[in-house]
């Protein structure tokens, strides 16, 4: 038996298909399969029924997923703690980020902690929030870069910054000559969103529904270019984070409006596992993250200010 049978376990568990599991753990099928039955052979159960077409596990199978996962949370933790004695900033740390986070943000920071911290090894990997608090939970990530939703309560959460939320409209929509717009004047628009599974559609939704804005559910995209360019085609208006919109008030035929009463807002924070011993290193690359933004918005609101005189 060894670490990586059991996390050929675990996935199975998650996926409840060979085919996906064997994706995730970067095998082949039959690979994950053989070792599956090694595992049980080892054991002397049967972990799983292979009578049906269905990932079905026994109760055997059922009662270890749970163990096998605290096991290898356990060597996770023993991970980190042996790489914190090579130094609290250096060696390998893979950190989660959010799709409407991650290409907007890092440009900023990341040159900044490998010049800070060059042994600091960092693996970046982008996924959903719930994607990647599975990955958190099951120490596939150490950390992770997010907009805080429920979902994050459980770990502990490093607030970063507040990342205020701009009226994202056609250019030639009645709204672009406005210098700024309350959201309860959009009370009966319709507003374009991100599909189901993106945190940052929850904040939008949330301010929406309180200024009785309703959504567009003719349609709803994948990313954050999909929404812009469907705006830049005049097909809607959304609310759009600060750090994804330009510097211009109008580019590409959009024009990015700050909202007023209230300001749509969401927060940012890093995560990571309660108890786990590279705490000093989450907080360290924290504060470096939250001493610095503030100049990049302070940019951001200058460049703005000075293309629209």
């Amino acid at each position: 038996m060894n670490i990586r049978d059991l996390e050929y376990f675990v996935a199975l568990a998650e996926f409840r298909h060979f085919r996906k599991a064997a994706d995730a753990c970067n095998v082949s099928q039959p690979t994950l399969s053989g070792q599956i039955r090694k595992l049980e052979d080892e054991l002397g159960v049967m972990l799983l029924e292979r009578t049906s077409r269905k990932v079905l596990f026994t109760q055997a199978g059922m009662m270890l997923v749970e163990q096998t996962k605290e096991i290898l949370h356990n060597i996770q933790i023993l991970k980190e703690m042996a790489s914190r004695q090579g130094g609290d900033m250096s060696g390998p740390m893979h950190i989660g980020l959010i799709p409407t986070i991650a290409p907007y943000l890092l440009p900023h920071v990341i040159t900044m902690l490998h010049d800070v911290y060059p042994q600091l090894e960092l693996f970046l990997h982008e996924a959903q929030t719930a994607t990647i608090v599975d990955q958190l939970e099951n120490g596939k990530l150490d950390c992770a870069i997010v907009a805080k939703v429920k979902e994050t309560t459980p770990f502990i959460e490093l607030p970063l910054f507040d990342e205020p939320m701009l009226l994202a409209v056609p250019s030639d929509n009645e709204l672009a000559k406005e210098s700024c717009v309350k959201l309860s004047d959009l009370q009966g628009h319709k507003f374009l969103m991100l599909e189901d599974g993106h945190c940052l559609r929850e904040h939008a939704m949330g301010y929406c529904f309180q200024a009785g804005i309703n959504e567009d559910k003719q349609f709803k995209a994948t990313s954050l270019e999909t929404l812009r360019s469907m705006i830049s085609a005049g097909r809607g208006i959304t609310l759009f984070p600060e750090l994804a919109a330009p510097d211009e008030r109008v580019r590409d035929r959009i024009c990015y409006i700050p909202c007023v009463d209230p300001v749509p807002m969401r927060s940012i924070a890093l995560i990571y596992r309660p108890g786990s011993p590279l705490r000093s290193r989450y907080e360290t690359i924290a504060k470096i993250i939250r001493e610095h933004m503030p100049k990049v918005f302070m940019e951001k609101d200058k460049l703005l200010k000075s293309n629209n005189q």
